[in-house]
């Protein structure tokens, strides 16, 4: 079967995230959700924006606490895991969409899980010294200036493994505005290159993440479940609409901070 795993989607930016805030969220991956009748209940995703505080310096390791996922990278006092991405502000609609590609797609892997917040990556996730944020950021927000705002459209459902094949992930896949955000990423990738940290994957399959799940369950969702869930989204009102996305700032978060570079 074809898999669209990306060549080394690397420990992806939610796993990482997950530790740092030592939460048990992940352990809800683990069996089907409960859900009462007609309204779901979808666990918290390894969140890419915790609204909590997230403690960077938490040594503990304890995988068991983070629905035993493995760190993608030793976990040492001062480091940040870092992440460059678009943040996509979901609406109504999206996550009435949402809800009806994840009920079905449950219907193959009951443990699937909704993202609560979504994002489309320019970066994998990095690990920075904290005295390297600041300049990082400076950087960052030099070489972004001069963007301005474009729209893309994200309507192709596919199937995402991590690098080590962890966890999967439904995404809705780009179909148009790949070449902005290509240029994009090369911007991003100079400013990782000064620090010497690993720029973003070749030719990457720009994507929002929609939901996830433990395990490399991707068998179960490709063929039957990937067509029915495309037809959802071809189908549903006004999805052209709707998938027509305007991004308007790009954000890189470090640890428990936040940074906005908006397009002009």
């Amino acid at each position: 079967a074809m898999s669209a795993a990306l060549v080394g989607y690397s420990s992806s930016e939610e796993e990482q995230e997950e530790e740092e805030k030592g939460g048990s969220r992940g352990d809800s991956a683990q069996g089907p959700p409960g859900a009462s009748a007609g309204h779901p209940l979808l666990p918290a995703p390894a969140g890419l924006l915790g609204e909590e505080e997230e403690e960077e310096e938490a040594v503990n390791d304890d995988s068991s606490r983070h629905g035993g996922r493995v760190r993608g990278f030793p976990h040492e006092r001062g480091n940040w895991a870092t992440h460059v991405y678009l943040p996509y502000i979901a609406q109504e609609e999206f996550l009435e969409l949402l809800e009806l590609l994840v009920s079905r797609a449950r219907t193959y892997v009951p443990s699937l899980a909704a993202m609560e917040e979504f994002h489309l990556s320019l970066s994998q996730c990095v690990v920075l010294r904290y005295h390297w944020i600041e300049p990082f950021v400076r950087s960052l927000r030099e070489r972004l200036a001069a963007f301005h705002r474009f729209f893309c459209v994200a309507d192709q459902v596919k199937v995402y493994t991590n690098q080590n094949k962890t966890r999967t992930f439904i995404g809705l896949a780009v179909s148009a505005g790949h070449f902005q955000l290509l240029e994009l990423v090369s911007e991003v990738d100079e400013v990782l290159e000064e620090f010497d940290l690993p720029t973003f994957y070749k030719d990457p399959s720009f994507h929002v993440s929609l939901a996830w799940c433990v395990g490399d369950l991707s068998g179960k969702l490709e063929g039957p479940c990937l067509r029915e869930l495309q037809d959802i989204v071809d189908g549903f009102e006004d999805s052209a609409f709707l998938l027509r996305i305007q991004w308007e700032q790009i954000r890189c978060k470090s640890g428990n901070k936040y940074f906005s570079f908006p397009l002009r």
